[in-house]
């Protein structure tokens, strides 16, 4: 069988100035079928959905798992809706504050510590034999730099009454541990902690980027 070539002319964007009956075609043709802003818009939600996802979606906390703040909706369709307000605890962990720990009361699982892990950066898990603790690491510009970062860390947590353990190594750098020694293992306290540390700013105690000529 012959094969057939197609040949495909592509029209110029821009009409010609000089040519009247040039844009009276166009000016028909834009009426006749939907033009490029047309097409865009009817493929932005599929676009969207496809390659961007669901815009300001997030996960629910743990806390509003628990509360089941999805069956404390009022009312039907076509009427007012009333959202109960969540629990403290759905909200930011840094914004919280940290609340008595009761010697009865058991360690926070492997599981829910993995889950809350996601919610502050720069910690990680260290499963000892002594129970669960948090661990971070700052790698600083020198010794003095450190000094400053465990005042600021002590100014941060001095209000909540549950203090990190903090190591000062030497050449420069800092390692702090959080756990509630009580219960033998980690409580939100600990986690609401690590996320009032990530808050305090360390660029400026950061070791300089060496600049190459």
């Amino acid at each position: 069988m012959a094969s057939t070539a197609t040949n495909l002319s592509l029209t110029p964007l821009l009409p010609r100035l000089s040519s009247p009956r040039h844009h009276q075609r166009r000016h028909l043709a834009t009426h006749s079928r939907p033009g490029p802003a047309l097409r865009i818009r009817a493929m932005t939600s599929d676009f969207a959905n496809k390659f961007l996802g669901d815009f300001g979606a997030r996960d629910p906390f743990p806390a509003e798992v628990e509360s089941n703040f999805g069956e404390k909706v009022l009312g039907d369709f076509g009427t007012e809706h009333k959202i109960l307000i969540p629990k403290a605890s759905a909200f930011s962990l840094a914004q919280q504050d940290c609340s008595p720990v009761s010697p009865s009361q058991p360690p926070m699982s492997l599981e829910d510590a993995k889950a809350l892990l996601m919610k502050v950066v720069g910690w990680r898990l260290l499963d000892e034999e002594g129970g669960l603790k948090l661990q971070c690491l700052w790698k600083l510009r020198d010794f003095k730099c450190g000094v400053e970062l465990i005042n600021r860390i002590y100014n941060v947590v001095e209000a909540t009454g549950h203090f990190p353990s903090l190591h000062l190594e030497e050449p420069n750098q800092v390692r702090a541990e959080l756990w509630t020694a009580s219960i033998g293992g980690l409580s939100m306290n600990d986690f609401i902690v690590a996320a009032k540390i990530d808050e305090i700013k360390t660029s400026d105690l950061a070791p300089r980027k060496r600049v190459w000529a």
